[in-house]
């Protein structure tokens, strides 16, 4: 191989370091070497399978293109695995060990487990969770709806998508909630597809479920080393549905990359179906770290947005069906009706498109209200936290919500925080060690005994059963 050639592979590493930035250099193309230039074919190294199949999934098309701005006759990159090379080449008297470390002692990922055995990414598993968990192309920020119960998410979604490598991280981690088809896939998805287009940062998109997969697929072939690192050099690392994140082994895991991840500058946006306090399945430590950052809950979808929403859904249909039109009465009557979530008002008219389309009937309120009759639910009580049920039990009593926390015994606090627990136990779906968590650490055989106590009052004293009745009413409303 010729000097020019080396000359031209330095100009190559420099414009590459320049468009993916420091970080992402060292840690994916800091270890690759040029191996030969032959007939526009390019043949460079890496130590490891893992870091070859991660350049060729994520940055083949870019290393392609840096080495055609130096010379346009290369028409190809090959990427092989120095080791693989090397192991050929050892005589047989030396032991097997040393073959498969190849000349990589310092290599970032491994190429071995640390007895001796060497490490292989080849499990699909850890390829697909690497790889991200499929995007949906219509979940863009363009095609996200804001109304008054979003705009706080939405904001601060799009700050994270817009921001540079440079900028300091604003609030790490960004933790959003909400009910089932409020949008939170929606917006997590869209910071996914924003900042990957921006270029700025390398942004991964994993619901739990797959984040489990790989780590447990990366035990399972001895690569958890290279897994764990590759995570941990994600610039933003996106993680839906937590609240599916399941076993002992996997959340330390996750403890341990959003720690790695938050103390390294690196953003994380995190989205569940409740707030950090509720996943009684998390440790305690990730509860808190996750709840140091920004949380933001979207709430329930008002009428209002509902129309809005279904009117952008309309337009979106018309690209593939032109004749579609769903009169303005019609969608003020779905608004209306359909109240539940914002997959029941994907459901509602796409029935309505295939109507449409299969009889070809004009759209009327008739059909409509035919068509989605069993998508009107029974309006459900509202969600109840415990965190309101001691604001609201300590303002009827006149205490503190601290007095309730507190072991204080006096009668005038013992009566309101067994009342605080009855209520939790009834109005909510906590468990009872739960409960007795949130009520300053108490023992649930505490919070049990709280409960039959009232319960026990409630059916001898009318005037406890009406002050219960007013919390409850206030609670609700």
């Amino acid at each position: 191989m010729s000097n020019a050639d080396q000359d031209g592979w330095t100009r190559v590493r420099g414009r590459l370091r320049a468009e993916v930035g420091d970080d992402v250099y060292s840690s994916w193309f800091a270890r690759m070497d040029l191996e030969a230039l032959e007939e526009g074919t390019v043949r460079l190294s890496v130590p490891t399978r893992f870091l070859k199949s991660w350049i060729q999934s994520h940055y083949a098309e870019r290393v392609l293109a840096c080495w055609q701005a130096e010379a346009a006759t290369v028409t190809r990159i090959e990427l092989i695995v120095r080791s693989a090379v090397l192991r050929q080449a050892v005589p047989p008297k030396l032991k097997p060990e040393l073959a498969a470390g190849g000349h990589d002692g310092g290599s970032r990922f491994p190429n071995s487990n640390g007895n001796g055995r060497p490490m292989s990414v080849g499990d699909p598993g850890v390829h697909e969770a690497l790889g991200g968990s499929p995007l949906d192309a219509r979940l863009t920020f363009d095609s996200f709806v804001v109304g008054r119960s979003n705009t706080l998410a939405q904001a601060a979604a799009k700050q994270v998508a817009a921001a540079r490598r440079v900028d300091p991280v604003m609030f790490n981690p960004l933790y959003i909630h909400a009910g089932v088809g409020l949008g939170k896939t929606h917006l997590l998805q869209a910071i996914t597809w924003a900042g990957n287009a921006a270029g700025e940062r390398k942004v991964l998109y994993l619901t739990a479920e797959k984040f489990m997969y790989g780590f447990v697929s990366a035990l399972r072939t001895q690569t958890a080393l290279a897994f764990k690192e590759a995570l941990r050099g994600i610039g933003v690392l996106v993680i839906d549905d937590l609240q599916f994140l399941q076993g002992k082994s996997t959340q330390a895991e996750f403890c341990h990359t959003l720690n790695a991840l938050i103390d390294a500058g690196r953003q994380v946006v995190i989205a569940s179906d409740r707030p950090p306090s509720e996943l009684e399945s998390l440790d305690d430590r990730v509860r808190s770290r996750l709840a140091g950052g920004l949380v933001v809950e979207m709430g329930g979808l008002g009428e209002e947005l509902r129309f809005e929403i279904l009117k952008a859904r309309v337009l979106a249909a018309r690209s593939h069906h032109p004749s579609f039109d769903v009169p303005l009465p019609v969608l003020a009557y779905i608004a209306k009706t359909v109240t539940h979530n914002g997959r029941d008002l994907e459901g509602a008219l796409n029935r309505l498109l295939a109507h449409n389309k299969l009889t070809g009937h004009a759209v009327t309120l008739e059909m409509a209200e035919r068509e989605v009759r069993d998508l009107i639910r029974p309006q459900e009580p509202k969600r109840v936290k415990i965190e309101d049920i001691q604001r609201v039990v300590a303002r009827q009593y006149n205490v503190s919500r601290s007095d309730l926390l507190s072991s204080r015994r006096t009668a005038n606090v013992v009566r309101p925080r067994q009342v605080a627990m009855y209520l939790a136990k009834t109005l909510t779906l906590r468990s009872l060690p739960e409960i007795g968590r949130r009520f300053g650490g108490r023992d649930h055989t505490t919070v049990l005994h709280a409960v039959r106590k009232i319960e026990g009052l409630v059916g001898n004293d009318m005037a406890l059963a009406e002050e219960i009745e007013i919390l409850k009413r206030q609670l609700q409303e």
